[in-house]
């Protein structure tokens, strides 16, 4: 009996030190979620010569420095426990595995940083971590970087990338990491100039829908000699990274190939944000009268840029180009995404060349466009016209005889009357004013049951 009762106690402890451990083991990953990684942009663009783990090491290594107060001698403190947490290892050979990771960050881990300065570029190659000590009977490790590296990782007021420590936990690619600490530096650029201002709309836009050539891409991922073919740097560097940053970090990220000649001359990344959940206060907000006024305003004004785009000469041309289809003409968002940000452009366009014109340039697009995995018809279309009309501008004053130089029929005082009539004159067809009252119906209903989202 008493060696019974000792069994049971010794099975009993061992449940409780499991529970602690359990216990131990979730609060330091709770602690892992709330660090934050801050970086100049310098070093988020320089060419990291080392595989996943050194970078996710220098990561985690980083999310314990204090910007505003530098740690004393440039040191800071992990524990084993820590570490294993953030790379989610628990088998019995874990310490030698982190023994051969420490030797090889130090041996073999450097960054190759490029800095542009008044006279032009500067080359520095930078070993980041040079000091690191752990005992085999203690849960301490002690790590150092180097004097050079600091000035890209303290006292940064501007050009620096915030972004969290635990989007970089389930990366398993160097380059889904790389791609991740660039995406996040374009971002959080837009979500400050977003809040704060200080740029126009379209340089904005940019940062969300960032472009990079592929000599730049290649450069970034060290990838330079590897994957020649476009074709296999897209599916191991491009779809298997972007794959891996969709599903375990904050962003969604799509992106398109832009051509010159018959080969990729550069990529254009869509990024966006992961919605978070609603705060508990939600309901009271919706039911605010400002709330509701502004809402109200938004839909009003979606439902008369949706009119417009339906009834505008463009869109009927886009349909006959294939640029847009069935679907896009039902899609609230991009069809007031066109009326509001392309079809003001063919204005321009037809101003100058008439409406032969911009047939004539919808026509080229048509030629050029690709199948993406994801259409962004107005931003793709958007970026064409923006591109031409400066050329048209040129052409104009190189070759005068090329402008549309015609001017416009006088109106009569009959023609200039209508415009205050409040009465509508409909010149379609029975059979097309059903189809619109229906489609009609059905956006109504959408905008009453969920709002609607801009472009």
């Amino acid at each position: 009996m008493q060696n019974i009762k000792h069994a049971k106690e010794r099975i009993t402890m061992s449940i409780i030190t499991e529970i602690e451990k359990n216990k131990k083991q979730v609060q330091t990953l709770n602690e892992l979620s709330k660090r934050k990684v801050v970086e100049h942009n310098s070093l988020i663009t320089s060419i990291a010569k080392m595989d996943k783990t050194p970078l996710k090491m220098f990561e985690l290594a980083v999310s314990c420095i204090n910007t505003e107060e530098p740690p004393k001698n440039n040191t800071v403190y992990l524990s084993k426990e820590e570490l294993f947490a953030f790379f989610k290892v628990d088998d019995s050979n874990k310490h030698t595995r982190f023994k051969e990771a420490v030797e090889k960050m130090q041996k073999q881990a450097f960054f190759k940083i490029k800095e542009k300065k008044e006279h032009g570029f500067e080359f520095e190659n930078i070993v980041p971590i040079p000091y690191v000590k752990w005992t085999d009977y203690h849960d301490e490790v002690t790590i150092r970087f180097s004097p050079e590296i600091m000035p890209y990782l303290i006292n940064l007021k501007k050009n620096f990338t915030q972004h969290a420590l635990s989007d970089l936990a389930e990366l398993n690619s160097k380059y889904s990491i790389i791609l991740y600490r660039w995406l996040s530096m374009n971002y959080n650029q837009y979500e400050h100039y977003s809040n704060k201002g200080g740029r126009r709309e379209e340089q904005v836009e940019e940062y969300r829908n960032p472009t990079i050539s592929m000599r730049e891409l290649r450069e970034m991922t060290d990838t330079v000699q590897d994957y020649p073919r476009f074709t296999n740097f897209e599916s191991y560097i491009l779809k298997n990274s972007l794959k891996e940053i969709n599903a375990h970090t904050h962003f969604n990220v799509t992106y398109d190939k832009i051509k010159k000649g018959r080969s990729i001359d550069r990529i254009v990344f869509h990024i966006e944000k992961k919605p978070v959940a609603k705060n508990e206060y939600y309901k009271q907000e919706e039911q605010d009268p400002v709330y509701l006024e502004n809402k109200a305003d938004r839909e009003a004004k979606q439902k008369m840029l949706f009119a417009e785009a339906m009834q505008s000469p463009y869109t009927k041309l886009l349909g006959e180009k294939w640029l847009i289809n069935v679907a896009d003409m039902q899609n609230i968002s991009t069809m007031t995404g066109l009326a509001e940000k392309v079809y003001p452009l063919y204005d321009e366009l037809k101003e100058a060349r008439g409406l032969k014109g911009v047939e004539t340039h919808l026509s080229y697009v048509a030629s050029k466009q690709e199948g993406y995995s994801k259409r962004n018809v107005v931003k793709y279309l958007k970026t064409a016209i923006e591109g031409y009309l400066p050329t048209v501008a040129l052409q104009d004053l190189e070759q005068p005889e090329r402008a549309n130089t015609k001017k416009p029929k006088p109106r009569t005082l009959e023609e200039v009357a209508k415009d205050f009539l409040p009465e509508y004159e409909n010149i379609t067809t029975e059979t097309e004013k059903e189809e619109l009252r229906q489609m009609k119906a059905e956006i109504d209903k959408k905008l009453r049951g969920e709002g609607l989202d801009h472009e």
